[in-house]
Protein backbone atom coordinates (compact mmCIF):
# COMPACT_ATOMS: atom_id res chain seq x y z
CA UNK A 1 0.00 0.00 0.00
CA UNK A 2 1.22 3.56 -1.04
CA UNK A 3 0.77 5.81 1.75
CA UNK A 4 -0.16 9.60 1.19
CA UNK A 5 2.22 12.60 2.39
CA UNK A 6 0.60 16.32 1.69
CA UNK A 7 3.27 18.76 2.31
CA UNK A 8 3.07 22.64 2.87
CA UNK A 9 0.40 22.79 5.25
CA UNK A 10 0.02 26.60 6.72
CA UNK A 11 -3.78 27.75 7.29
CA UNK A 12 -6.33 25.92 9.76
CA UNK A 13 -7.79 25.21 6.95
CA UNK A 14 -5.38 22.94 5.42
CA UNK A 15 -5.56 21.00 8.24
CA UNK A 16 -9.60 20.49 8.28
CA UNK A 17 -8.95 18.67 4.79
CA UNK A 18 -6.33 16.71 5.82
CA UNK A 19 -8.44 15.90 8.87
CA UNK A 20 -11.31 14.60 6.58
CA UNK A 21 -9.17 12.84 3.93
CA UNK A 22 -6.94 11.13 6.57
CA UNK A 23 -3.39 10.87 4.62
CA UNK A 24 -0.57 9.20 6.60
CA UNK A 25 1.67 12.20 6.51
CA UNK A 26 1.15 15.80 6.24
CA UNK A 27 3.99 18.47 5.97
CA UNK A 28 5.20 21.77 7.30
CA UNK A 29 7.66 23.48 5.58
CA UNK A 30 10.43 25.14 8.17
CA UNK A 31 13.05 26.20 5.24
CA UNK A 32 12.54 29.87 5.22
CA UNK A 33 13.12 30.74 1.68
CA UNK A 34 9.66 29.39 1.03
CA UNK A 35 6.66 30.69 0.21
CA UNK A 36 4.94 27.46 2.11
CA UNK A 37 7.13 28.40 5.32
CA UNK A 38 5.84 28.50 8.66
CA UNK A 39 7.63 29.74 12.31
CA UNK A 40 7.55 26.64 14.86
CA UNK A 41 4.57 28.81 17.31
CA UNK A 42 2.13 28.50 13.98
CA UNK A 43 3.33 25.01 13.51
CA UNK A 44 2.48 24.33 16.61
CA UNK A 45 -0.89 25.56 16.26
CA UNK A 46 -1.92 23.58 13.31
CA UNK A 47 -0.30 20.82 15.02
CA UNK A 48 -3.05 20.92 17.55
CA UNK A 49 -5.76 20.71 15.33
CA UNK A 50 -4.32 17.86 13.40
CA UNK A 51 -6.31 14.36 14.07
CA UNK A 52 -3.58 12.44 16.46
CA UNK A 53 -3.24 9.03 13.82
CA UNK A 54 -1.59 11.84 11.04
CA UNK A 55 1.90 12.19 11.25
CA UNK A 56 3.64 15.70 11.03
CA UNK A 57 6.91 15.80 8.95
CA UNK A 58 8.80 19.04 9.21
CA UNK A 59 10.66 19.73 6.27
CA UNK A 60 14.31 21.73 6.62
CA UNK A 61 17.03 22.42 4.54
CA UNK A 62 20.53 22.85 6.35
CA UNK A 63 19.20 23.63 9.61
CA UNK A 64 20.81 23.67 12.88
CA UNK A 65 20.31 20.11 14.50
CA UNK A 66 19.25 21.75 17.95
CA UNK A 67 16.28 23.36 16.18
CA UNK A 68 15.26 20.17 14.62
CA UNK A 69 15.63 18.42 17.53
CA UNK A 70 13.71 20.98 19.67
CA UNK A 71 11.06 20.52 17.45
CA UNK A 72 11.09 16.68 17.68
CA UNK A 73 11.65 16.63 21.09
CA UNK A 74 8.60 18.46 21.75
CA UNK A 75 6.16 16.88 19.73
CA UNK A 76 5.34 19.57 17.53
CA UNK A 77 6.85 17.73 14.82
CA UNK A 78 6.87 13.52 14.40
CA UNK A 79 9.58 13.47 12.04
CA UNK A 80 11.97 15.62 10.26
CA UNK A 81 12.84 15.63 6.55
CA UNK A 82 16.32 16.58 5.69
CA UNK A 83 15.72 18.88 2.52
CA UNK A 84 19.34 20.43 1.60
CA UNK A 85 22.71 19.04 1.96
CA UNK A 86 22.88 17.49 4.85
CA UNK A 87 25.61 14.51 5.12
CA UNK A 88 25.55 11.41 6.92
CA UNK A 89 27.59 13.50 9.56
CA UNK A 90 24.97 15.70 10.17
CA UNK A 91 22.64 12.46 10.38
CA UNK A 92 24.77 11.67 13.25
CA UNK A 93 24.86 14.88 15.30
CA UNK A 94 21.27 14.76 14.53
CA UNK A 95 20.54 11.21 16.59
CA UNK A 96 22.44 12.03 19.02
CA UNK A 97 19.78 14.81 19.89
CA UNK A 98 17.10 12.96 19.35
CA UNK A 99 15.40 9.29 18.20
CA UNK A 100 12.77 10.38 16.01
CA UNK A 101 12.46 9.20 12.98
CA UNK A 102 14.88 11.09 9.72
CA UNK A 103 13.42 11.19 6.21
CA UNK A 104 16.73 12.28 3.50
CA UNK A 105 15.78 13.69 0.24
CA UNK A 106 17.71 12.97 -2.66
CA UNK A 107 17.81 15.27 -6.03
CA UNK A 108 17.61 12.56 -8.22
CA UNK A 109 19.44 12.97 -11.54
CA UNK A 110 21.36 10.16 -12.34
CA UNK A 111 22.33 6.40 -11.68
CA UNK A 112 24.46 7.67 -9.09
CA UNK A 113 21.84 9.58 -6.73
CA UNK A 114 19.84 6.33 -6.61
CA UNK A 115 23.07 4.56 -5.20
CA UNK A 116 23.40 7.47 -2.67
CA UNK A 117 20.21 7.61 -1.16
CA UNK A 118 20.17 3.91 -0.93
CA UNK A 119 23.16 3.54 0.93
CA UNK A 120 21.73 6.62 3.48
CA UNK A 121 21.66 6.40 7.09
CA UNK A 122 18.38 8.09 7.50
CA UNK A 123 15.12 6.05 8.34
CA UNK A 124 13.78 6.87 5.06
CA UNK A 125 14.71 8.54 1.80
CA UNK A 126 12.65 10.27 -0.39
CA UNK A 127 13.01 11.14 -4.32
CA UNK A 128 12.52 14.65 -5.55
CA UNK A 129 13.39 16.34 -8.80
CA UNK A 130 14.57 19.24 -6.69
CA UNK A 131 13.65 21.91 -3.88
CA UNK A 132 10.21 22.26 -4.70
CA UNK A 133 10.34 22.90 -8.49
CA UNK A 134 7.27 21.13 -8.99
CA UNK A 135 8.30 18.97 -11.98
CA UNK A 136 8.88 15.72 -12.12
CA UNK A 137 12.10 13.76 -12.79
CA UNK A 138 13.06 10.48 -15.03
CA UNK A 139 11.09 7.61 -12.84
CA UNK A 140 13.03 5.05 -15.06
CA UNK A 141 15.92 5.99 -12.60
CA UNK A 142 14.22 4.50 -9.70
CA UNK A 143 12.70 1.18 -10.90
CA UNK A 144 15.67 -0.49 -9.59
CA UNK A 145 15.57 1.10 -5.79
CA UNK A 146 15.75 -1.39 -3.84
CA UNK A 147 14.97 0.43 -0.29
CA UNK A 148 11.50 1.90 0.12
CA UNK A 149 11.18 5.74 -0.65
CA UNK A 150 9.27 8.45 -0.53
CA UNK A 151 8.37 9.89 -4.42
CA UNK A 152 8.28 13.94 -4.70
CA UNK A 153 8.68 15.97 -7.54
CA UNK A 154 5.53 16.51 -10.29
CA UNK A 155 2.93 14.87 -8.66
CA UNK A 156 -0.46 15.83 -9.28
CA UNK A 157 -4.08 14.47 -9.20
CA UNK A 158 -3.32 13.52 -12.44
CA UNK A 159 -0.26 11.62 -12.63
CA UNK A 160 -0.12 9.92 -8.84
CA UNK A 161 -1.90 6.75 -10.00
CA UNK A 162 0.55 6.05 -13.21
CA UNK A 163 3.16 6.68 -10.40
CA UNK A 164 1.79 4.42 -7.78
CA UNK A 165 1.31 1.45 -10.76
CA UNK A 166 4.48 1.97 -12.28
CA UNK A 167 6.42 2.54 -9.19
CA UNK A 168 4.80 1.19 -5.47
CA UNK A 169 6.40 3.56 -3.56
CA UNK A 170 6.65 3.40 0.17
CA UNK A 171 4.82 6.63 -0.14
CA UNK A 172 4.01 9.83 -2.82
CA UNK A 173 4.68 13.04 -1.58
CA UNK A 174 2.72 16.66 -2.59
CA UNK A 175 2.46 20.31 -2.66
CA UNK A 176 2.30 22.41 -5.68
CA UNK A 177 0.12 19.40 -7.42
CA UNK A 178 -2.65 20.33 -4.83
CA UNK A 179 -2.95 23.93 -5.08
CA UNK A 180 -4.44 26.57 -7.35
CA UNK A 181 -3.22 30.17 -7.32
CA UNK A 182 -0.37 28.90 -4.39
CA UNK A 183 -2.92 27.96 -2.10
CA UNK A 184 -4.02 24.24 -0.74
CA UNK A 185 -7.16 23.44 -2.89
CA UNK A 186 -9.51 21.28 -1.08
CA UNK A 187 -10.88 19.22 -4.43
CA UNK A 188 -7.28 18.84 -5.68
CA UNK A 189 -6.43 17.26 -2.24
CA UNK A 190 -9.04 15.07 -2.25
CA UNK A 191 -8.73 14.35 -6.14
CA UNK A 192 -5.28 13.51 -5.51
CA UNK A 193 -5.89 10.70 -2.13
CA UNK A 194 -8.81 9.28 -4.12
CA UNK A 195 -6.22 8.31 -6.87
CA UNK A 196 -3.77 7.10 -4.68
CA UNK A 197 -6.69 4.92 -2.98
CA UNK A 198 -8.12 3.79 -6.01
CA UNK A 199 -4.39 1.92 -7.25
CA UNK A 200 -4.11 0.90 -3.52
CA UNK A 201 -7.64 -1.17 -4.20
CA UNK A 202 -6.96 -3.00 -7.26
Amino acid sequence: MTRIKLCGLSRPCDIAYANELRPEYVGFIFARRSRRYVLPDRAAELKRLLAPEIKAVGVFVNDAPEHIAGLLNQGIIHMAQLHGSEDEEYIGQLRKLTDKPIIKAFRIEEAADIEKAGQSTADQVLLDSGAGTGTAFDWNLIKEMKRPYFLAGGLSPDNVSGAVTLLHPFAVDVSSGIETDGVKDKEKMAAFVAAVREVNKA
